[in-house]
């Protein structure tokens, strides 16, 4: 039995940006982004190779979190296409109309809901899949059977590949990007770090807090360690809340058990009503099983 996790927030945006047809709504609104996440979905749903017997997709709704509160500039709402903001209650009905569990996420992010469901589903099944590429969700592949999966390069990711990838190990993560920053999170980073040394750093130091403050006592050499040990040592409270805006939570009081995650398929009804009040009559069909 394989669990699978999905990133709706992920999933929507690549929606709206990519070349697919745009779609108008019967009321005139944008719902091109839907129309592209409920194809995802159907797909995934019909994809022979993955087998989805259970899974759930988590929204942020808003893009906005206690995060926030602990960082001005953490990302939020501001700079979202209006169009696209318009869709985050559209999505999550389109959703539920397709039978799939939905997390909306208001006080959290979608990446906590991951993140808790991975590490507590993790124990019950063969595998969790985690359909994101998102370099956060890297924190939890320290779990054997967890992995991630990023469709639009077609590749599965374990620790070990994350490794390669990255050069740090999962639980290194969140310390990773408190120093080189995550422009989509709003993270800015320290000045000189880049992912290069980071990882160099933290191979042999995983955690902030073990990085000396004296370059001479490094068990690494790292060009332009004395400006980067320099930066480090003058921004050590900033980078231990960088930190704590990158650790996902994984205690997130989602109230399903893994029963309740298990796909039966698609509420015919129910689909085929969503399908006309949105205006995509032609996916009605589309869907191969149905639940009545």
């Amino acid at each position: 039995m394989r669990l699978h996790l999905i990133d709706g927030t992920f999933e929507l945006y690549r929606a709206h940006f990519s070349k697919r047809p745009s779609h108008t709504t019967p009321d005139g609104r944008d719902g091109k982004a839907t129309v592209g996440l409920v194809g995802s979905l159907l797909a995934l749903l019909e994809d022979p190779k993955e087998d989805v017997t259970h899974l759930a997709i988590a929204f942020d709704n808003p893009i906005r979190s206690f995060r926030n509160d602990l960082f001005e500039a953490y990302k939020s709402d501001l700079g979202v296409p209006p169009e696209l903001r318009g869709q985050f209650d559209d999505v999550e009905r389109a959703a539920r109309a397709l039978g799939v569990t939905v997390w909306s996420m208001k006080a959290f992010e979608a990446d906590d809901a991951l993140a808790t469901a991975a590490v507590r589903f993790a124990p019950q099944v063969d595998q969790v899949r985690i359909l994101t590429p998102d370099k956060d969700l890297g924190q939890v592949l320290s779990y054997s059977n967890i992995v991630q999966v990023d469709r639009i390069r077609e590749r599965e990711i374990d620790a070990a590949a994350f490794f390669e990838q990255r050069g740090i190990r999962p639980e290194s993560v969140p310390d990773w990007l408190a120093l080189v920053g995550d422009t989509a999170d709003g993270i800015p980073g320290l000045e000189g770090w880049g992912d290069k040394s980071a990882a160099t750093v933290l191979g042999a130091y995983p955690r902030l807090e073990q990085i000396p403050d004296d370059p001479s006592q490094w068990s690494i050499k790292v060009r332009g360690a004395e400006r980067l040990a320099s930066v480090l040592a003058a921004e050590r409270k900033n980078a231990l809340l960088y930190r704590t805006l990158a650790t996902l939570k994984t205690d997130v009081p989602l109230t399903e058990s893994l029963t309740d995650l298990a796909w039966k398929g698609t509420p015919k009804a129910e689909f085929e009503a969503w399908c006309r009040s949105f205006g995509a009559t032609r996916l009605a069909s589309r869907p191969k099983r149905w639940t009545s």
